[in-house]
């Protein structure tokens, strides 16, 4: 009887551990607010990214790294720094960028299984994102982002994926139909995959003017029709104006009245003011409070690992250089403190009680130059189409070919305006709404269509398809200028056309149970069992003491 109870007594807890796994709630969006079957959900968070290698310059003004670092791949980091997490009482990651090619598997079942949710920026460094001095909404960008919602789908712990960081600033505005033709194209893609994930953006915080107007942009409706299909769900504000020990009259006020009718949940994406130290947190005490809670749903403090910036230094852990070890600092104290002090923000208005609408879209002016005419959908199968009709095409003489892309692209369309043609048919212009029609193909298709421009304005003479050993002719291609705008038309039916997007050909869909991922990450010996196996393991745990109690099984 003894082997009995033991027996049945471990299997109760086994249970109990796969079940507490399991229970993270999902949150909803409603309205203007974020909600669990609880209700209200606040986003009590922290950045949780080491910041990869960072090349100063006059075209660095922001110091964005140029490589990164995945968190989310490294189980025993996440291992490491879940007791730390825990301790400040965070609900909430936000990581800036991943790499789809590996397993998050243990990362991500370790987060859920503390109830930490992930917000993940789908953007990468470099050419992984929409650029504000060059903006396109393309096929390349499209299958990054699809790949990585692929691979992340299976957990229950994404809050989040943002489009974009900071992508428009004070002169760039025109950036903005861009980030919002990717949000409509990433929320119809997750709602053909049955995904909760919301569609967020994180916004640089500046001259209301063109910040406010931004904000209205991202979650309007151009068809008046009070549509969510081009809106986000989940509007981000990086913003650092609380400073030492302030208030929220002298730092809040302002932006609290800036978005007092705002219509989609808003959060700080970031803050954590370093310019007047040392940081004290006390912002966390009123972004919690009635004052904010009828706008803000909660916040990202910024940093939980060491960062540099044009301000200063971020950070609140430093780790061991064998990576073992993690020593906190007085941010980390302070900010546990004050976090400690949010227990009961308020739960009003309850679920039933807000509703989304979708306002008409802000006018262009003098500080907002956005169009309500959005990029159409990259289209993955006309881009390759017209690419093999091309009579001159880039074949790089190198496998690192991204560096030159844009330079080539420059060159092509240098030496086409010379002879009186231009590049329009790869352009696009988000302030006049007026894009291209190989606008949103892969950069190398965009520079394959301007050297066969060339090739055809030069009698598709062999050396007019050099440039420098990077051009090849096609002799299948089409012959004439002509024939080059008919197979062009014949291959893009409707060049403004919006459609669900699919995963590029080759993807497959990532299972349901995170433990078929093909990808192997260091360290997972000792993990938390994945999403599927918990599924299984309960299962069978279940059956066994069904079995025992019943005494079909019997203990030897």
């Amino acid at each position: 009887m003894a082997k009995f109870t033991t027996f049945c007594s471990a299997l109760l807890l086994a249970v109990s551990y796969l079940i507490n796994v399991e229970a993270i709630d999902k949150v909803t969006r409603s309205g203007r607010y974020l909600y669990t079957s609880s209700g209200r959900f606040y986003i009590k968070g922290i950045a949780y990214q080491e910041q990869g290698a960072v090349v100063p310059g006059a075209d660095n003004s922001f110091l964005e790294p140029s490589t990164f670092i995945d968190p989310l791949a490294d189980s025993d980091g996440c291992s490491r720094d879940l007791p730390f997490l825990q301790k400040l009482g965070v609900n909430t990651i936000r990581v800036y960028s991943v790499n789809s090619s590996l397993n998050h598997d243990s990362c991500m079942s370790t987060f859920s299984g503390a109830g930490i949710y992930t917000i993940i920026d789908l953007a990468l460094p470099l050419n992984g994102s929409i650029d504000r001095d060059s903006p396109s909404w393309s096929t390349n960008l499209l299958d990054q982002y699809l790949e990585t919602i692929n691979t992340f789908n299976k957990y229950d712990n994404v809050l989040a994926f943002n489009v974009g960081n900071e992508a428009i600033i004070s002169n760039t505005t025109d950036v903005a139909p861009y980030l919002k033709a990717a949000a409509r194209d990433i929320k119809a893609y997750l709602n053909s995959i049955s995904s909760s994930a919301l569609v967020g953006y994180a916004a640089i915080d500046g001259d209301s003017t063109f910040r406010v107007p931004v904000a209205n942009f991202l979650s309007c409706d151009p068809s008046n029709t009070n549509s969510s299909s081009t809106s986000i769900d989940l509007y981000g504000l990086n913003n650092y104006e609380w400073c030492g020990d302030s208030s929220f009259e002298a730092s809040y006020a302002g932006v609290e009245g800036d978005y007092a009718g705002y219509n989609v949940a808003a959060y700080f994406s970031e803050f954590g003011c370093i310019t007047s130290p040392p940081r004290l947190w006390t912002e966390v005490g009123a972004l919690f409070s009635t004052e904010m809670s009828d706008v803000w749903s909660g916040g990202i403090a910024f940093s939980y690992f060491p960062a540099a910036s044009a301000q200063g230094q971020f950070g609140m852990v430093n780790i061991s250089s064998d990576g073992t070890t993690v020593t906190t600092g007085d941010d980390f104290t302070r900010l546990q403190a004050q976090y400690g002090n949010v227990t009961s923000p308020p739960n009003t208005p309850s679920q039933g009680s807000s509703s989304a609408t979708y306002p008409s879209c802000p006018g262009q002016n003098s500080s907002f130059a956005a169009s309500t005419t959005l990029p159409p959908t990259p289209n993955e199968a006309a881009c390759n189409c017209i690419e093999s009709t091309f009579g001159c095409a880039f074949k790089p003489s190198t496998s690192n070919y991204s560096s030159i892309v844009g330079s080539l692209i420059d060159t092509a369309c240098g030496l086409l305006g010379q002879a009186g043609s231009n590049c329009n048919d790869i352009a696009g212009n988000g302030t006049t709404g007026v894009y291209g029609t190989l606008s949103g193909c892969d950069p190398t298709i965009k520079l394959s269509f301007t050297m066969n421009q060339w090739y055809q304005l030069n009698g598709m003479q062999p050396e007019s398809c050099s440039f420098a050993g990077n051009g090849s002719v096609n002799p299948l291609g089409a012959s004439g200028t002509a024939s080059a705008l008919a197979a062009e038309t014949s291959c893009v039916a409707s060049p403004s056309a919006t459609f669900t997007p699919s995963l590029p050909s080759g993807i497959a869909t990532a299972s349901s149970s995170s433990g078929s991922s093909g990808a192997s990450d260091s360290g997972s010996n000792g993990a938390i069992p994945s999403f599927g196996e918990n599924q299984a393991l309960l299962g069978m745990l279940s059956l066994a003491l069904i079995g025992v109690a019943s005494g079909i099984w019997t203990l030897t």
